[in-house]
C-alpha cells in the first residue's frame, strides 16, 4: 500500500478512474487521519461533522467530549442538515499543458478535484463537474447519489486540453443554481488575453454561493527559476520569445506579484476567495483551506 499519493502522481495514474480514486483516497485518509491524531482546535481545523457552538442551536448536539478536550464548545455538525452543492470548473485551455516534473497542470487540477470531491462525497454533498475551453463545454449535473462519485471521476479523467478560454457569456447559465447553496471551485492557472476569466468568476459570484479560486502554478512560473537563455512559448498561440533569464528576472517577479495583488484585491472586493497553489504544494493544504470555508458557509 502506498503511503505518500505523491509517488502516484504519474499520467497513466491520474488518467484513468481507478488511478484518480486511489490517489484521492490516500490523500484525504491521510489527511482526515492527521486531523483526528492534532491537538489543535480551532474553525476549519476540526474533522468536518464538527463547528463551533452558535446562540440557538440544540444543546442536546453538543459534543461534551470536546468540550472537555478543549474547553470549547462544538456541535455534532453530522446530525444538522448540511447539504451543500460542490462544483468544480476546470480550466481546460491549452494554457494548462504547461509541464512540470512530469505532470501537466491539468493532471494536477484532476487530483485536486478528485480530492476534494472525494472529501465532499464523504459529507454527503453533491457534486458537479464542469470544464470549459472555446472548442467544448462540458458538464455534469450536481447529484448525490452513491455511484455520482464514480461517474464524477471517469468524467473528470477524461477531460483534455483545447484551445482558449471561452469568451462567450452565455456559457454562465450552465453554472447558475439559483435555487441551492452552493460552493464553486474554479481550478485556473488565470492566463488570460483581456479580463475573460475574471469576469466569468466575478459574473458567478451571488448572495447563495461561495466561489473559491484555486490559482494553479509551477513552481518555475512563480519564482521564474531559470537560468541561461530560454525560449518562453505561449501554449495557446503558439508564440515563442527568447530571454536571458538573469536579465529578465527581476521584471517578470516585479510585474507577477503586482498582477497578484490585483487579483487578490479585486476577489477581496467581490468576497471571493482566492488560494494560489504551486503544483509542489502539499494537497494538504487546498483540503484545510475547502473545510475551513465548508465550515464557514453552513
Amino acid at each position: 500500500m502506498h503511503s505518500d499519493y505523491r509517488d502516484l502522481l504519474k499520467p497513466e495514474v491520474i488518467n484513468s478512474i481507478s488511478g484518480l480514486e486511489l490517489i484521492a483516497r490516500l490523500v484525504v485518509d491521510n489527511f482526515l487521519s492527521g486531523l483526528n491524531h492534532s491537538r489543535r482546535v480551532g474553525a476549519g481545523m476540526e474533522f468536518s461533522q464538527y463547528r463551533a457552538y452558535e446562540p440557538g442551536d440544540d444543546l442536546r448536539l453538543l459534543d461534551w467530549k470536546m468540550l472537555a478536550r478543549s474547553g470549547r464548545y462544538y456541535v455534532k455538525q453530522a446530525e444538522i442538515e448540511t447539504n451543500v452543492t460542490v462544483k468544480f470548473i476546470i480550466d481546460s485551455s491549452e494554457s494548462m499543458a504547461y509541464e512540470e516534473n512530469g505532470l501537466t497542470k491539468l493532471e494536477f487540477s484532476k487530483v485536486i478535484a478528485a480530492s476534494l470531491g472525494y472529501l465532499s462525497h464523504k459529507q454527503g454533498d453533491a457534486l458537479g463537474l464542469f470544464s470549459l475551453n472555446d472548442k467544448s463545454i462540458f458538464h455534469l449535473q450536481p447529484e448525490v447519489r452513491k455511484q455520482h462519485y464514480l461517474s464524477f471521476l471517469q468524467k473528470l479523467s477524461q477531460i483534455q486540453n483545447q484551445g482558449k478560454w471561452p469568451k462567450n457569456p452565455a456559457v454562465l447559465e450552465k453554472f447558475h443554481d439559483h435555487s441551492h447553496r452552493e460552493m464553486i471551485f474554479l481550478i485556473t492557472d488565470l492566463y488570460e488575453y483581456d479580463t475573460e476569466i475574471s469576469n466569468l468568476i466575478n459574473s458567478l459570484k451571488s448572495p447563495r454561493n461561495e466561489i473559491i479560486v484555486i490559482h494553479l502554478m509551477g513552481r518555475k512560473e512563480i519564482e521564474f527559476d531559470y537560468s541561461g537563455t530560454v525560449i518562453l512559448e505561449d501554449l495557446e498561440t503558439k508564440q515563442r520569445i527568447k530571454v536571458n533569464a538573469a536579465e529578465a528576472r527581476k521584471k517578470y517577479l516585479l510585474q507577477f506579484n503586482e498582477h497578484l495583488k490585483k487579483l487578490k484585491d479585486d476577489f477581496l472586493a467581490s468576497n471571493i476567495h482566492y488560494h494560489l497553489f504551486s503544483m509542489e504544494d502539499d494537497l494538504n493544504e487546498t483540503l484545510q483551506f475547502f473545510l475551513k470555508n465548508r465550515t464557514s458557509f453552513l
